[in-house]
């Protein structure tokens, strides 16, 4: 079993059919965001034709938004699923958390439902404010959201499924009530939600491990086996160097090779305890650092290669490119088609170095 290039197909970075944001963060589960550029084109990679202009209209019309539901990290999700998947994924986050913003930010019960109130009510009615306007909303109601209070109070928030981003507004990103933003969210039972989740997650992101997806997700591993008991049916198996692989049955051509730009924190790293499949270990500190900050990364015949960076200009963007060894000919041909791809979904011609 080729597993790199499984991931490849499953997770429609090759052979994608997805024409909208909407299947693609859908079929996923979710898409890592806090680089909230790099995740429009995490996005834009995975559907057949795409502009940025594209995603973002996606989110302002509602299909994917954007907030944290697993990990306490920002992710897009599909709208439809934002409520059950924060409801599942977040409280044990939330927990984790309780006792350090107390003890580091005096941020209590008290506190957090007070904040409740104000961003309610500054919020209620459709109205979309920029993260100052809410720590702003937050000073006029008597709570502080001076230095970090702020943001973890967001955070909290976010998590509890009160607020999520709504559109941003030129360049500001902006708030809004989650129950307003998305009113047709649906809930599920916890069973049935755990069962949804593994399903997505494996065949979106197989072949994959059971303890993947517990660093994915946040879930126990209690959890995890009740939601794959339920899933199963739906699912394949292999075993790799002892390790059980979990995965759809589809099947694809795997025949050609093919090189690609992935965003910083692309679902293809990110979303694995064990990377060893993508990413020889000599290059792991090239690739991310220890503290979770994940590069742009070249990807040929499913391997990490090199990492890249871009620079915006006026007129075009630069794309900038450091292969982990020297590339040869055919290979730089290959990712100046890659690095003509991302321009085209910036709508601005490229400049390869």
């Amino acid at each position: 079993m080729n597993i790199a290039r499984l991931r490849l197909h499953n997770q429609r970075i090759a052979g994608t059919t997805f024409e909208t944001p909407g299947e693609v963060v859908r079929w996923l589960g979710a898409v890592q965001a806090q680089d909230y550029l790099g995740a429009l084109w995490a996005v834009g990679l995975r559907m057949r034709c795409a502009t940025e202009g594209a995603v973002e209209r996606a989110l302002a019309e509602r299909t994917i938004l954007r907030t944290w539901p697993m990990r306490g990290t920002l992710h897009f999700v599909a709208a439809a699923d934002a409520r059950w998947m924060l409801e599942l994924m977040t409280p044990r986050v939330v927990a984790s958390q309780a006792a350090r913003h107390q003890r580091e930010y005096g941020l209590d019960a008290a506190i957090y439902s007070k904040s409740r109130d104000v961003l309610t009510r500054a919020l209620e009615g459709g109205k979309q404010l920029s993260r100052n306007a809410m720590y702003q909303a937050l000073e006029d109601g008597h709570v502080s959201a001076a230095g970090q209070h702020g943001i973890h109070i967001l955070w909290r928030l976010a998590q509890e499924g009160l607020i999520c981003f709504g559109a941003r507004e030129g360049k500001q990103k902006t708030f809004v009530l989650l129950d307003e933003w998305v009113p047709g969210a649906k809930r599920l039972e916890r069973e049935e939600a755990l069962a949804e989740l593994v399903r997505r997650y494996f065949t979106g992101h197989g072949p994959a491990t059971v303890q993947d997806l517990m660093w994915w997700s946040g879930l126990t591993a209690a959890d995890v086996a009740a939601g794959l008991e339920m899933a199963k049916a739906d699912l394949v198996q292999e075993v790799v160097d002892d390790r059980i692989y979990w995965f759809s049955s589809e099947q694809f051509d795997s025949s050609i090779p093919a090189a690609y730009l992935l965003p910083a924190f692309d679902e293809y790293v990110v979303a694995y305890k064990d990377r060893g499949a993508v990413l020889d270990s000599s290059h792991v500190k090239q690739t991310y650092t220890v503290n979770g900050i994940f590069n742009p990364i070249m990807i040929l015949d499913g391997q990490v290669v090199g990492t890249w960076k871009r620079t915006l200009k006026k007129a075009s963007v630069i794309v900038t490119l450091n292969p982990f060894n020297p590339l040869k000919k055919s290979q730089e041909r290959a990712f100046a088609r890659a690095g003509a791809r991302y321009g085209e979904f910036l709508g601005l011609p490229v400049v390869m170095e």
